[in-house]
Order: structure tokens, then sequence, then C-alpha cells
């Protein structure tokens, strides 16, 4: 960009910067969603654990859309979108076993009468977060999520960065 049209030029990558966020984590959460509702993959609580952040990003992202341009609530939703991928990353190493992951169990509180209850505790698939289900060239949807995820942060993020 020339001295000149510096801040039109500063504009232009603020707002490419939200383009990024906001399609980069609408992708990633609909591919999420489509894998789960169409292709039948059942999430664990860590995949739940990486969709919060790409929805907190799409929110930021909207709203300083909503503004016009905002330097701030952009870089906001591309950390949003970082911290996404760090739990990819947490998420992928346990599924790889480098580490150990959550000893918990969560499930949804039942209520209704014993047998009822029994029954939807037979009908929850059991997910384990230290099992990808599935993978494409030995990556986890998981490991997917980190690289992309880092990508789309990273990229918004230089895209932010102050001229020189």
């Amino acid at each position: 960009c020339s001295s000149a049209a510096l801040l039109s030029c500063t504009m232009r990558s603020e707002a490419r910067a939200n383009a990024l966020v906001l399609a980069g984590s609408a992708a990633l959460l609909g591919g999420a969603l489509l894998s789960q509702f169409v292709g039948g993959l059942f999430p664990c609580e860590m995949c739940y654990w990486q969709r919060w952040p790409h929805l907190a990003a799409i929110a930021l992202g909207l709203l300083a859309w909503a503004m016009g341009s905002n330097r701030a609530l952009t870089a906001l939703a591309a950390i949003a979108v970082l911290v996404s991928g760090a739990i990819g990353v947490f998420h992928a190493g346990v599924e790889y076993h480098w580490w150990e992951g959550v000893t918990t169990c969560t499930a949804t509180p039942v209520t209704g009468t014993t047998s009822e209850v029994l029954g939807s505790i037979m009908a929850t698939p059991l997910i384990r977060c230290d099992a990808a289900q599935w993978t494409l060239f030995g990556i986890s949807l998981a490991g997917y999520n980190a690289i992309l995820s880092g990508l789309i942060g990273g990229g918004a993020l230089w895209l932010l960065r102050k001229p020189r």
C-alpha cells in the first residue's frame, strides 16, 4: 500500500481478516455439524469444546461487521479461532495417545421411571475422546481443526498486523 492509501488499505485488511474468521469458523462448524448429523459421527466432550470458540468467533465477527469494521473485535474473533485450534491440538494428542485426556464422563441428566432411565442410558452411544472416529491421511477431525484453525486465526491476525 502506498502511504496515501494506507488508511483504506488497512480497512480492507481488517475486512479481509473478519471475512476469513467468519467464513473459516462457519465452514469448520458447518463441517462438524454435517459430520454429526449427516455422517453419523457422534462428537465426544472435547469435540464440543472445539465448537464453542468457533461460535464465539462468529458472534464477534458478525458484531465487528455490523460496526463497519472493528480491529479489536476481529482480533478477539481470530484469538477465539486459535483457542479452538489449541483445543484441537490437545484432543488430537489424546487421540494419538501422546498424553492423557479428560477422565470424566459426561451425560445429560435423565429423568423418568427406572426402565426409562435404563433405556435412555442403553440407547446413548459411548463416544471416547481418545479414539478417532474418522481419519484422512492419518489425521483426525480434531487434527484438521487444529491445522485449519491455526491457519485461519493466524492468517486473520497477520492481516490485522500494523502497517510499517
